[in-house]
């Protein structure tokens, strides 16, 4: 395979769903009022699981351009404090937030600049590509988890 359609794979795995759905399903007509509900037995809202996609995929988005990254003290800091939306505006802001922080991670892994197996000038030796396969990962788990909860709060097809 060659680099360009490396790259052509690594920034459609960010947004696909070839083998499940995906954010955009994931997130779309969420009740207001179930925004912030936890289910019986599991200690995540759907705000809680969305605000830690967002906060996760900036920071690695930041840990892989920024010169000035700052690593965060402790996992808190991927996690909003609350299980509620903070306004209402909260969550559309959240999934904008979201969607402009992947544009740019598929951004990244389209540039030809980037060297996908170089290691992350911040870092301890994580590659470009190694935190491109990260965000993926982490995106798809969680967003499995976001569609899980909605089946149990009643509110997915």
């Amino acid at each position: 395979m060659d680099d360009k359609a490396l790259r052509t794979h690594l920034s459609r795995l960010l947004d696909w769903e070839d083998a499940h759905r995906g954010f955009e399903a994931a997130v779309r007509d969420v009740p207001p009022g179930l925004r912030g509900m936890r289910p019986e037995g599991l200690p995540y809202s759907p705000w809680e699981l969305l605000e830690h996609l967002r906060l996760a995929q900036r920071d690695i988005l930041d840990f892989c351009r920024d010169p000035g990254y700052e690593e965060p003290e402790n996992m808190d800091a991927y996690w909003p404090p609350d299980p509620e939306p903070p306004t209402p505006d909260a969550w559309d802001q959240s999934v904008a937030a979201f969607r402009a922080d992947r544009t740019a991670v598929q951004a990244l892994a389209a540039d030809p600049e980037i060297h996908l197996f170089a290691a992350v000038p911040r870092g301890t030796g994580q590659t470009f590509l190694r935190e491109l396969l990260l965000v993926a990962d982490h995106n798809a788990y969680h967003v499995g988890q976001l569609i899980a909860i909605r089946r149990l709060l009643g509110i997915w097809a």
